[in-house]
């Protein structure tokens, strides 16, 4: 689940970026994106996927 929430505020930031003319804006949601992905990432290396069945 909180995988789901990490990359929905990734996409969510992604597209505030995509049309936010305000640099002061701008910058806050570039720190905000960049926490998110790095709680993704800290939350994967806790929390490896099992491995397919082969």
């Amino acid at each position: 689940m909180a995988d789901f929430v990490f990359r929905a505020n990734i996409a969510h930031y992604k597209e505030l970026l995509a049309t936010e003319a305000d640099a002061r804006k701008i910058e806050m949601l570039h720190k905000l994106l960049a926490e998110e992905e790095a709680k993704l990432v800290e939350w994967r290396k806790q929390n490896p996927r099992p491995k397919a069945a082969e």
